[in-house]
């Protein structure tokens, strides 16, 4: 047995990286290469979240909002926030840092990535920063206009799920299931008087 050893080391000096193949080590493993998502110009400059991309917006704004309102009412030790308590908890949840979020690609589809997301995967590059935390924060603000601190309030105490439903699955929600696939028919131009 010493001899081959030696004889492996004595061709591995002499030859370089040949000889381990001959003395037995296993080969390399394949090198993997993992891409970038492609982004549309929409998707790399427009300041508004791409339609593609609103339900999981939707649905990353509705956990950090839940995640903040939980925070808040266990360092309060309180069941129920205040008015101002919560008001001051929902516009900072939409203030806070969304640097944690970005977009990748998904068996050849775009999905936003980030903390309360399913359908991550691992294995994939995703871009984050850049127009995605903005975006969220805009859409989040929107939501607090559109829905107002109160009605988002009752909708986290019932829980279940009801802050994400009202937000995102509701009538207007951006995962609403009745809503067409594709672009919006054109709207009928009125005629003037």
């Amino acid at each position: 047995m010493r001899p081959v050893l030696a004889a492996c080391l004595v061709l591995s000096l002499l030859a370089g990286t040949g000889a381990e193949e001959l003395c037995g080590d296993p080969p390399a493993a394949p090198a993997r290469s993992i891409a970038a998502p492609q982004l549309s110009p929409e998707e790399r400059l427009s300041p508004h979240m791409p339609e593609a991309l609103r339900c999981d917006a939707c649905h990353a704004i509705a956990f950090q909002i839940e995640e903040q309102l939980h925070k808040a009412e266990g360092k309060m030790g309180k069941k129920v926030l205040s008015e101002s308590d919560y008001t001051e908890v929902l516009e900072r949840s939409c203030s806070k840092s969304w640097e944690s979020y970005g977009v990748q690609e998904l068996n050849g589809e775009k999905r936003l990535t980030g903390p309360g997301l399913l359908r991550q995967e691992p294995m994939s590059v995703a871009v984050t920063g850049g127009p995605w935390p903005g975006r969220l924060s805009k859409m989040c603000l929107g939501y607090m206009g559109e829905w107002g601190e109160a009605q988002i309030y009752e909708a986290h105490r019932r829980g279940g799920g009801t802050l994400r439903e009202l937000l995102c699955h509701g009538e207007k929600g951006p995962c609403a299931s009745g809503k067409a696939e594709g672009p919006a028919p054109p709207k009928a131009l009125q005629n003037e008087l």
